[in-house]
Order: structure tokens, then C-alpha cells, then sequence
């Protein structure tokens, strides 16, 4: 088994020689056919199985290193045997040699053709390339033609409107200056009419303003008699109202003194300082009340007495003749409506002060803090409110008082 490795060596080289002898013969291809069937001896070739089982027989032999040097000697004469199995191994290495050389020369004629066609492709599409490159400049060419002869008709077109603008510029131009003239002599007559109508408006302006001027001081002496009756009428209207007023609160006075006989009877406690407790509030109630109705009362007395200046005022400011009373100003009848508004709540003011004493009264003699109607006793939050009120909630909503 080991005497046959060098047979296979000898025989891969003498095919190895032969091939590179027998490249030549590449133009006989009738060859090949008859050669195919000597693909199927390479005897030499195919024994795998010897050198897998000769694997094994190398580790075996590892450790007898120094024993195995007297075994080569006995080996040699087992080459020399082996010499005749080579003789008889040549016929095979020549078929198997041109075989392989007839196979190799196919491949290499079959390359050789497959790098033709590559050439013979590639001038196809050079030529291609310079046909498509000189399409494309002739295109290109046209194209700049085309964009010359475009150029110059813009350029002739343009020249030709140019020249069409400046005619019609300097037709508007002279068109412009006409008009200009003739807005400038309309102007000017019209500054003359304006300047002759100013004049006559002035004069008639100043003929409006003497008779208004006189329209005005007429008015005027009549609106201050007119004044005078109306005040003089509002203050007998003031005395009949307040006389009637006294007249009635005198008349509830009396009634609900009158009342006051079948209300219940009111127990009364400590006195101090002017103020007489009852069994419902006690001194420092009422001492508290007391306080918030003088105050309450000082700031009336202030704003009615300030309301009373300012009416006195406006009649005062109407005597100097200040305003305009004519068709054009409106300021007499709105100053009448403030004067009389500013009387109206002076009034009302005072009329307040008046019901805060009577309340300060009702707190000396123990009958502050119950209803003049039905003699109970008004809730501490309503009195708090009103310190002068002298009736309760249900009461005011039925009408039966006035607060």
C-alpha cells in the first residue's frame, strides 16, 4: 500500500508534461471523442482507501523512532521491486495525459472565444457611445441655433416695443402737460369763485351773529324772569310740601301714639347716658346704634347741605350769563334738570335726617328698635342696616310704612 504513493506522484507530473506538450494540438477535435472514454482509467488517481488506512499506521509507528532506523535499510529493496510497476503504468499516464490536454485545449479555445465576443461587445458599445455622443452634439448644436435665432427675434421685438413705448410716453407726456394747463386755469378761477364766495359767507356770517347776538340777550332776560317765577313757585311748592309733610308726620305721630296704647307694652330696663335699655336690646346695642345713626346723620346733613350749594351755584353761574340759551346751545334746560335733581335729594336727605332724630328720640325714652305699626320688636340685622327704620321686613312689603 505504501509503494504505490510514489507511483501516483510520478504519474500526476508525467500528465502535468504531457499536457503542457500536447497544448498544439488544439485545431483536431475529432480527437476528443475518441479520447473521452480514457477519462475513465486514471487508475493511478483514484485510491483514496489506502491512504485512510495508512493514517493509523502512522501513530503506531511514533513511538519506535529510534527502533525504526534499521527498518529503512530492509525497506529500500521494496523500491527497487517497485521500479517494473512504473514501466508497466505508462500506457495509462499517456491516455490520461491527452485526454486532459484535448479538455484543456477546449476550455482554452472556449475562453478565448468568450473573450472575443467581450471585445467585439465592447467595440459595439463604444461605437454606440460615440454614435449617441454625436447625436447629442448635433442636438446641442441645433439647440444653440435654435437659441440664437430666438435671441435675436427677442432682441428685435424688444428694439420695436422699446420704440413703441417711447412714442407713447411722449405722446402721454404732451397729453400730461394739456391737462396740467387746463387744471391749473380751473384752479385758478375756481380760487376766485371760493375767494368771492368767503367774502359774501362772512358777511353773512356776521350778520347771523348780531341778530343772534340780540336773539340772545332777548332770551336771555326772558329765561332769567322765567328763572325767577320757577324758583319762586318750586319754593312755595318746597314750604306746601314741607308744611304737608310736618302736617303728616305729626298725623303719624299722633296715630301711632294712638297705636302705641293697644301695642304690647315694652319692658324697659337700665338707663345711661341718655339711652334706656329694653328687654330685647340691651345698652351696648343701642350705645352701638347710636353711633352709626349720628354718623349716618352727619354725612347726610354734609351732602344735602353740598347739594344745596351746588344748586345756588348753577343760578349764580346763570346770572353771569356764562351760558349760551339760543337754538344752537342746550345748556339752560339741562341746567334747570340738574338744579332740581340736586333740590330733590337735599330734600330727600334732609327728610332722612329728620327720621334719624326721631330715632335718637326713640332712643332716650326705651321705644327704639320696635315697629310704630304692630309694636313688635324689628330683628337686630335690619336695624344694623337701617339704624332708622321703624318697621319690619313683612310690614314694608305690605305697604303698611313707608321704609
Amino acid at each position: 500500500m505504501a509503494a504505490r504513493k510514489p507511483i501516483n506522484k510520478t504519474a500526476k507530473k508525467s500528465a502535468k508534461k504531457t499536457v503542457k506538450k500536447s497544448a498544439p494540438a488544439k485545431k483536431k477535435p475529432a480527437a476528443k471523442k475518441k479520447a473521452a472514454p480514457a477519462k475513465k482509467k486514471p487508475v493511478a488517481k483514484k485510491k483514496p482507501v489506502a491512504k485512510k488506512k495508512a493514517a493509523p499506521a502512522k501513530k503506531k509507528a511514533a513511538p519506535a523512532k529510534k527502533k525504526a532506523a534499521p527498518a529503512k535499510k530492509k525497506a529500500a529493496p521494496a523500491k527497487k521491486k517497485a521500479a517494473p510497476a512504473k514501466k508497466k503504468a505508462a500506457p495509462a499516464k499517456k491516455k490520461v495525459s491527452a485526454a486532459v490536454a484535448k479538455k484543456a485545449a477546449a476550455a482554452k479555445k472556449a475562453k478565448e472565444q468568450g473573450l472575443l465576443a467581450k471585445k467585439k461587445a465592447a467595440k459595439e458599445r463604444e461605437a454606440l457611445a460615440k454614435a449617441r455622443a454625436a447625436e447629442k452634439k448635433r442636438a446641442e448644436a441645433e439647440k444653440k441655433a435654435r437659441q440664437r435665432e430666438a435671441a435675436a427675434v427677442k432682441k428685435a421685438k424688444e428694439r420695436e416695443l422699446l420704440a413703441m413705448k417711447k412714442a407713447k410716453e411722449r405722446e402721454l407726456l404732451a397729453m400730461k402737460k394739456a391737462k396740467e394747463r387746463e387744471a391749473a386755469a380751473a384752479k385758478k378761477a375756481k380760487e376766485r369763485e371760493l375767494a368771492l364766495k368767503k367774502k359774501e359767507k362772512e358777511a353773512e356770517a356776521k350778520r347771523k351773529a348780531a341778530e343772534r347776538e340780540a336773539a340772545r340777550l332777548a332770551k336771555e332776560a326772558e329765561r332769567r324772569a322765567e328763572a325767577e317765577r320757577k324758583e319762586a313757585e318750586r319754593e312755595a311748592a318746597r314750604l306746601a310740601k314741607e308744611a304737608e309733610r310736618r302736617a303728616e308726620a305729626e298725623r303719624k305721630e299722633a296715630e301711632r301714639r294712638k297705636k302705641a296704647l293697644e301695642k304690647p307694652p315694652i319692658v324697659k330696663g337700665e338707663s345711661r347716658d341718655g339711652i334706656t335699655s329694653t328687654r330685647e336690646f340691651d345698652l351696648k346695642f343701642l350705645f352701638a346704634q347710636r353711633e352709626l345713626l349720628l354718623e349716618e346723620r352727619t354725612k347726610l346733613v354734609g351732602q344735602a347741605n353740598r347739594l344745596e350749594d351746588e344748586a345756588n351755584q348753577l343760578i349764580e353761574d346763570a346770572e353771569m350769563g356764562d351760558v349760551q340759551f339760543d337754538d344752537e346751545g342746550g345748556e339752560g334746560d339741562t341746567m334747570v334738570v340738574e338744579r332740581e335733581r340736586d333740590l330733590t335729594l337735599s330734600a330727600q336727605a334732609r327728610q332722612t335726617v329728620d327720621e334719624i332724630d326721631a330715632a335718637l328720640a326713640r332712643l332716650g325714652v326705651g321705644e327704639y328698635g320696635y315697629s310704630q305699626h304692630s309694636g313688635k320688636p324689628i330683628p337686630r340685622e335690619r336695624l344694623k342696616a337701617i339704624p332708622w327704620t321703624t318697621e319690619l321686613v313683612e310690614e314694608r312689603v305690605g305697604g303698611i310704612g313707608r321704609r
